[in-house]
């Protein structure tokens, strides 16, 4: 066997509209057109896909509650970590910086799911 490429990870939801708004809104990512055959919604990010699924049932476990990161999480690069701090901010979105000091955080989803924002600062002028 020969793994070639990850193309896609199915996150769940209770509720459609504030994943969309969160996914969608907050972290900007872009929507992929697709028949329905059941609730949910896929976005775009570079040649991977995020997969939105209604689970109206879905309750995210967090089995680490002082440290995010070391529950299961999907880690994204962002082109400027303070961006990325002044948005969630804006939008009232709790985070915690990563402890080993690299610029990097971790955000819940409306469902609790755990998202890592890992980038760079921009350079000083």
């Amino acid at each position: 066997m020969e793994i070639q490429q990850c193309l896609h990870t199915t996150i769940l939801t209770r509720d459609l509209a504030k994943a969309e708004h969160f996914y969608g809104e907050v972290l900007g990512l872009t929507p992929v057109e697709r028949t329905p055959k059941f609730p949910g919604t896929w976005y775009q990010v570079g040649d991977y896909q995020i997969h939105l699924i209604v689970d109206p049932n879905f309750t995210a476990p967090l089995h680490h509650a002082q440290k995010w990161g070391r529950n299961p999480h999907i880690a994204f690069c962002v082109a400027d970590i303070n961006r990325a701090i002044a948005t969630l901010t804006q939008h009232n979105f709790p985070f915690q910086m990563s402890a080993s000091g690299r610029p990097a955080l971790f955000v819940r989803d409306p469902d609790g799911n755990v998202l890592e924002l890992s980038g760079s600062l921009p350079p000083q002028s």
